[in-house]
């Protein structure tokens, strides 16, 4: 017997079943029509839904990220400045540089939206502010960085799916042209994070100060 299959085009082909008289195959055509229909209607449902956002493979960031805003948001200002040397960057420019990384990859190479709503709409500028150690950041200021960009972050999780991941865009430095996709950039800005706020737990917890633990889940 040869049976009916959806086309490409959500067409279906005209089934064709063959078979001999009797009640056997009078049930073996009611079966076949009861398993066609219900393959059919399971394609067709598949077909209809919604991509899911990538959220849900990306869930734990919005933790990260929270804990990172939490280990300096009651910082002083000398606090902000311990550093691990003096050619080393303090606590706040290197909070400064993950917020600032966050505009130039989503809005800056990927085109996303929303830098005007950051300190840095300029997410191609030459100079962050970690570049200028002459001026410190205060800890609102970082809060307020921190908080906006992540809220950039955000709005890609909850918008972009899955088939948008492997898109390639074109960065170029100088005469190097590199092909970045939206997945690549992801994980480099989500390891970003991380590595850095274990830099600043690290002075924090040497200087005796609360470390930032990315991890810990609450109690109940």
């Amino acid at each position: 017997m040869r049976l009916a299959r959806p086309l490409a085009n959500g067409t279906v082909r005209q089934a064709a079943v063959v078979a001999g008289s009797g009640p056997d195959s009078k049930l073996l055509a009611a079966t076949v029509s009861a398993s066609w229909v219900l393959s059919l209607t399971a394609y067709l449902t598949s077909m209809s839904q919604s991509p899911e956002p990538i959220r849900r493979f990306y869930a734990d960031w919005t933790q990260y990220r929270s804990r990172l805003v939490d280990g300096v948001r009651d910082l002083t200002a000398d606090q902000l400045a311990l550093s691990g040397g003096p050619d080393q960057a303090p606590i706040w420019a290197l909070a400064a540089h993950c917020a600032g990384g966050r505009t130039y990859w989503l809005c800056g190479v990927l085109g996303e939206p929303g830098a005007q709503t950051t300190p840095f709409p300029d997410p191609f500028s030459e100079l962050g502010w970690e570049d200028d150690l002459d001026q410190p950041r205060s800890a609102s200021e970082l809060v307020v960085a921190l908080e906006t960009t992540g809220a950039i972050i955000d709005r890609c999780l909850d918008t972009w799916t899955d088939d948008m991941l492997e898109v390639e865009f074109e960065r170029r430095r100088g005469d190097v042209r590199q092909i970045h996709t939206r997945r690549s950039i992801l994980l480099r800005l989500l390891s970003h994070d991380a590595f850095h706020s274990g830099e600043i737990s690290q002075l924090l917890g040497a200087n005796g100060l609360p470390a930032i633990d990315l991890w810990v889940r609450g109690t109940t």
